[in-house]
């Protein structure tokens, strides 16, 4: 929708294309003799180049798109949502832009944050890695525990127990249907945030108790469609890369020991490498089939993340003994290996290609350990 208004003679003209602002304009003409001030000219003549520029933009990524050209510089075509209160501390000032709120439907708890946000986009990636029913808790975009179960309350224990004192003020998210059972189980905890694909009745008349929690109703079904591309700001630029939506490459996967891991082992091993994906290099992720049991992120030596993992395990009284064990890149020595052991890890997935790849096989044989290597890395900055 278009409004032109003009002024007296046409000497001054207005092309409104917001139509929530024609009421405004009409008043204007009608106070000011069929004149409009020019600071007025001016925002609205900026409205009209956003709306055209952003009209242009759709065109040319179709163009791109329909005859895969290699992009020669990026058309970004991104609507504002909502100003937020402030960006990740408060002296910063933020804004969402874009189709977030299609994916993402708060229906109850007070405005989202900028971290909320963050922590959100993190967590229903996370949970969309799984079929069962699962449940992730997570924490400044780390997963603290991630469990799956036959029920939302069985997978929600598991999660929890990984670390009981991380997921207060965190993110839960559900991948089925959150009923008063699964309700009754979160709710005595604070969070800041549970995300479902949807909610009871029931449930949402005992979660809507708490005010300050915030319930998101996920369309988990379109986020591949809208999680394509993975951009980050760059001081003079922007960064961007194809989203890392795959898990494993079958090509590549490959038992490289002298011991296949046992049907229980596997299970375990590909639940590990699905959470670990989510984690913070350098990762470190011990679990059993259904339940993470340490998780190390973050730390600048993938030892220092092994001996958090193992340590914050102790912490919770989870005994590590027949766990194994996620790397998302590869050990670069031996020793990362010899901790899991020394943990009491029996089986080990992990990128392969360091330079000193046979001596790790080694030691893991030395061990008894079964070892698939992915032939795949799962960086995440």
């Amino acid at each position: 929708a278009m409004l032109r208004a003009s002024a007296k003679n046409y000497k001054w003209t207005a092309t409104v294309v917001n139509p929530n602002k024609y009421d405004e304009v009409i008043a204007i003409l009608k106070e000011n003799e069929c004149t409009i001030p020019i600071e007025k000219r001016a925002e609205l003549a900026g409205e009209v180049y956003a709306a055209t520029a952003y009209y242009d933009s759709l065109i040319a990524n179709y163009f791109e798109n329909y005859n895969k050209q290699e992009s020669k510089q990026i058309n970004l075509s991104l609507k504002k949502e909502y100003d937020l209160r402030y960006g990740e501390n408060p002296h910063q000032k933020a804004t969402l832009y874009g189709n977030f709120s299609k994916i993402f439907h708060k229906i109850h708890g007070k405005e989202l944050s900028f971290n909320n946000i963050i922590d959100i986009n993190a967590s229903a990636q996370l949970i969309s890695e799984f079929t069962e029913p699962a449940c992730t808790i997570v924490k400044h975009t780390n997963p603290c525990g991630v469990g799956i179960g036959e029920n939302l309350s069985a997978a929600y224990n598991k999660a929890f127990a990984t670390d009981t004192v991380s997921p207060f003020g965190g993110i839960i998210s559900f991948n089925r249907v959150v009923d008063l059972e699964t309700a009754q189980t979160v709710h005595s905890i604070f969070t800041e945030v549970i995300i479902a694909p949807e909610f009871t009745d029931e449930a949402l008349e005992l979660l809507t108790k708490k005010k300050d929690r915030r319930l998101i109703v996920c369309d988990f079904k379109n986020i591949a469609k809208y999680n394509q591309t993975d951009a980050r700001s760059v001081v003079g630029g922007l960064l961007t890369q194809s989203a890392n939506l795959k898990l494993v490459d079958e090509s590549t996967l490959k038992v490289v020991t002298n011991r296949n891991p046992t049907p229980y082992e596997y299970r375990a091993l590909m639940f590990a490498w699905r959470v670990c994906k989510h984690v913070k290099s350098n990762a470190i992720v011990y679990t059993k089939d259904d339940a993470t049991l340490g998780i190390g992120a973050g730390q600048m030596s993938r030892v220092d993340s092994s001996r958090i993992a193992v340590e914050k395990a102790k912490m919770m009284g989870l005994d590590l003994t027949g766990s194994v064990v996620a790397s998302d890149a590869f050990f670069p020595f031996a020793d990362g290996l010899l901790q899991a052991v020394e943990a009491g890890a029996t089986a080990i997935i992990q990128p392969g290609g360091s330079v000193r790849d046979e001596e790790v096989i080694k030691a893991a044989n030395e061990n008894n350990i079964a070892m698939i290597f992915t032939g795949m890395r799962h960086f995440r900055h």
